[in-house]
């Protein structure tokens, strides 16, 4: 009897013992998979999977090289630092504010919760969320988005204005030989339309009794001594001659030989190519009639139309560098001496003039060329690439790189363009960074984290007046 007593105590005993030992010792019973899921669930998940010699191959799941090597996995840094070793104590340190909508939807939630595909919302801490209008971004999604920062730097903006234009005569070294009396034409030198000629080289003989009349006055003034007052009277005389267009040369020969010419010989006045001759042996030229017309192309015209667009970037003296359509591999240099003080009805264009050297005479009147401007300023001022700046039409801004992941957006103040740089007139000083690459992913971010902050402070409001009212929260 005693001894049934005893072993029904020690089984009585042993029952109550083994689930204890059994509590205390369950991990060495769990089967290998449980263990290794639970050891999973607190690593962070990987977005994806980077080739682990560096080359640009990428997998959305475990996988191996052609070497055997395993797919090194990256995470998310945000999904790092909440699976990090000591998960209790980053939350303890960290506040969180409230939860965001995982897909970046305007919905945030003072408590956890999840949305309709099941995914959780984030927690917005307390120092991710700054009130100095900064965006912060992690390393890694500053590396993934690739965000790039230049510094301001001081430099002369080079705005190139093109402009189309003809070759036109400068109108300051045109002649043209008239006569002032009626004449008849003796005799035309072999000289035609196109001919250059020199200054001094005979183009006609003409006769006229207007100035041989005029010459012989003048030759009896000079050569009587009984008149009174010769010298007075004589120089009246050398002006009428000057008077009907004779040469200069004409008058010294008569007055070295003292005999009055029947035909005077017309020389060129200047240099030049013919343009226009109009002179035939034998013919009658009544007073103002063009016998020829010669013109020096040493040195051309180039009128541009510059667009309106275009005019507070002009000024006399920038240098132009012209290209003739006909001699593409030649660049001619010049200046800009007139701008035009009217503008075309028709094609909104403001005229230029450019004045070209031509020593070897290749520029013809009414080519075509092309006229590019300079109009660069000596004087450097503040600029920022073009890239830098995210203009919505009414308002232009620049994000600053402050450091650290932060971004600053600020709004500047532009002016000239040229050269892949805009002007900077205000907004920045010298040795600021300015976001020149994904500028308008951290705008999109900007413009998020203000869209949560708002919903955020509005759910705050709501917690504050009841349970009830909680934004975003309708489960």
């Amino acid at each position: 009897m005693k001894t049934l007593r005893l072993l029904t105590a020690l089984a009585l005993g042993g029952g109550l013992a083994l689930p204890g030992y059994w509590y205390l010792n369950r991990a060495r019973w769990l089967p290998d998979t449980d263990i290794t899921s639970v050891a999973m669930a607190a690593q962070p998940t990987p977005l994806y999977y980077r080739d682990p010699g560096g080359a640009p191959f990428w997998s959305a799941g475990p996988k191996k090289d052609e070497r055997g090597r395993d797919y090194l996995p990256v995470y998310d840094d945000d999904q790092a630092v909440r699976a990090g070793p000591k998960p209790q104590q980053a939350a303890s340190s960290r506040k969180i504010l409230y939860y965001r909508n995982p897909m970046g939807l305007p919905d945030t939630s003072p408590l956890p919760k999840k949305d309709p595909m099941g995914m959780d919302y984030v927690p917005v801490y307390e120092g991710d969320d700054t009130d100095d209008g900064t965006v912060k971004l992690s390393p890694g999604k500053i590396q993934r988005t690739g965000v790039k920062s230049e510094p301001v730097e001081r430099r002369s903006i080079r705005i190139s204005v093109k402009a189309p234009g003809t070759i036109q005569l400068d109108e300051r070294r045109v002649s043209v030989i008239a006569m002032r009396a009626e004449s008849f034409v003796q005799k035309v030198a072999d000289v035609t339309t196109g001919t250059r000629v020199k200054a001094g080289q005979p183009l006609m003989e003409i006769y006229s009794s207007a100035v041989a009349s005029a010459a012989a006055e003048y030759l009896a003034t000079i050569s009587s001594k009984t008149v009174g007052g010769v010298e007075i009277y004589g120089r009246g005389s050398r002006q009428r001659l000057i008077n009907l267009d004779v040469p200069e040369p004409v008058i010294a020969e008569m007055e070295k030989t003292r005999t009055a010419l029947v035909t005077i010989r017309w020389s060129a006045p200047r240099d030049g190519v013919v343009l226009e001759r109009n002179a035939i042996e034998g013919m009658r030229a009544n007073p103002g009639d063009v016998l020829f017309r010669i013109a020096d192309t040493s040195v051309v015209w180039a009128l541009a139309d510059v667009a309106e667009r275009d005019l507070g970037n002009i000024a006399v003296g920038q240098s132009v560098a012209v290209r003739a359509r006909s001699f593409p591999g030649r660049i001619f240099a010049g200046q800009i001496a007139v701008v035009y003080p009217q503008v075309n009805r028709d094609t909104r264009t403001v005229r230029v003039r450019i004045e070209l050297a031509n020593p070897d005479a290749i520029l013809l009147p009414d080519m075509y060329v092309d006229a590019d401007i300079d109009t660069a300023d000596s004087a450097p001022v503040l600029v920022v690439p073009d890239s830098s700046v995210l203009d919505t039409g009414s308002r232009q801004a620049v994000l600053v790189d402050k450091g650290e992941g932060r971004f600053e957006p600020r709004e500047v103040k532009l002016g000239r363009r040229g050269g892949g740089y805009i002007e900077v007139r205000d907004g920045l000083t010298d040795g600021e960074a300015v976001v020149t690459s994904a500028n308008f992913l951290i705008d999109a971010e900007s413009n998020l984290k203000a869209a949560l902050k708002g919903f955020g402070e509005a759910a705050s409001r709501a917690t504050d007046a009841g349970p009830g009212h909680a934004t975003g929260d309708h489960r």
